[in-house]
């Protein structure tokens, strides 16, 4: 039974909140669910760290696969980096650091293994076999919650946290992040397929609240300045090579450009109902992600082992495929995965589909043992 006191101090910590915050009591489920003493977006935080695609992080690609050093990033590192850099904003802003807090641990559950390399590999398999969708990392996060965890009976998660996640792209950054307040599930779920359909509408995507366009600007600062130190320190390129305004208005040190941003978008942001960077250091991180594509993550792969991970990735999917076809119920998919899902989940999906969502699913260890097994 809930203690109508103790909710109601709980809802008190938001009345400190700006009038352009998103608070609980604006919180959408897509379905009913029993209230306790949580607010709403904290609840959110602990579904999706109980969840398993949460667990997974740890043993996935953020940029460099398989490095021989321990002090690497991995996914798990980069999204408590976002949700740091997104609730230190969020405070300073008068918003809601639980809903930035949940939409930035959840946003890259959708990674594959090896990373953007491998959800390349899964773009072009599901572009051949399954309907010319897409693959998208964002999109997959969404899908994870909603069709695949929880034996396929999604997790409920409210709707502005599932469209800060699908929205959270930090790929794609601007100047200026201008909230779209006017979605409904409907409306996310339409934006949702048009975007299997046509990728390229993945980058327009634009998120309904502040909170969600904070993540989308956090995702970049959790890995602009980390991939230069972790190239740095694996030996890839010296750090003083850096172009001159980058060093001018962001730093050369990954805290240093955390911070140079946090408290750009902080000054430029405050009592706004929009998120914005200041000229200056909005066209040295333009610069600086230039300067990271050419100098790390083309550099990241060889081409050599892009060749043996596309290998990989697409014997799996024949193994799977041809288990499906034969119904073998000793192949893995049967036994790790689809024995443990919903009637729903197997009735309402294609072969193809239910194999890449297995192998999105897999932390790099794990698709490496699966090859051995299968090759």
């Amino acid at each position: 039974m809930i203690d109508n006191k103790i909710k109601k101090a709980m809802l008190k910590s938001e009345k400190n909140l700006k009038k352009y915050a998103c608070k609980s009591k604006d919180a959408i489920r897509e379905y009913p669910q029993d209230e306790d003493i949580r607010l709403e977006f904290a609840r959110d935080v602990d579904k999706i760290i109980h969840s398993s695609c949460y667990t997974r992080y740890m043993s996935k690609t953020q940029v460099f696969i398989e490095p021989l050093n321990d002090h690497i990033s991995t996914r798990m590192t980069h999204v408590q980096y976002v949700s740091k850099a997104a609730r230190t904003i969020a405070r300073a802003l008068g918003l809601n650091e639980d809903l930035c807090e949940a939409i930035a641990l959840g946003h890259d559950v959708g990674h594959t293994p090896y990373g953007h390399f491998g959800e390349s590999v899964l773009n072009k398999i599901s572009k051949r076999y399954n309907l010319g969708k897409c693959f998208a990392h964002n999109l997959n996060s969404v899908r994870m919650f909603t069709v695949i965890e929880k034996k396929g009976y999604s997790s409920n998660l409210t709707l502005q946290v599932l469209d800060g996640i699908m929205c959270h792209n930090g790929e794609f950054i601007q100047e200026k992040y201008i909230p779209n307040k006017t979605k409904t599930f409907e409306t996310l779920f339409k934006e949702y397929n048009e975007c299997l359909q046509n990728e390229s509408k993945i980058k327009r995507l634009i998120p309904m609240t502040l909170e969600g366009c904070i993540v989308r600007i956090s995702d970049m600062i959790g890995y602009i300045g980390k991939d230069i130190d972790d190239a740095n320190r694996l030996g890839i390129f010296n750090k003083e090579l850096l172009p001159e305004n980058v060093k001018k208005y962001l730093g050369t040190e990954n805290t240093q450009i955390m911070n140079s941003i946090i408290l750009d978008v902080i000054k430029n942001s405050f009592n706004k109902e929009y998120i914005s960077m200041s000229k200056e250091v909005y066209e040295a991180v333009k610069t600086l992600k230039k300067f990271n594509y050419e100098n790390i993550y083309y550099n990241a792969i060889t081409d050599e082992s892009r060749e043996e991970y596309t290998k990989i990735i697409e014997t799996l999917y024949g193994v799977y495929s041809r288990a499906l076809d034969q119904e073998d119920k000793n192949n893995d998919i049967y036994k790790v995965y689809l024995n443990n899902m919903s009637e729903d989940y197997l009735r309402n999906n294609s072969d193809s589909q239910k194999i890449i969502d297995y192998i999105s699913g897999m932390t790099d260890n794990y698709l490496q043992r699966q090859y051995e097994k299968y090759k």
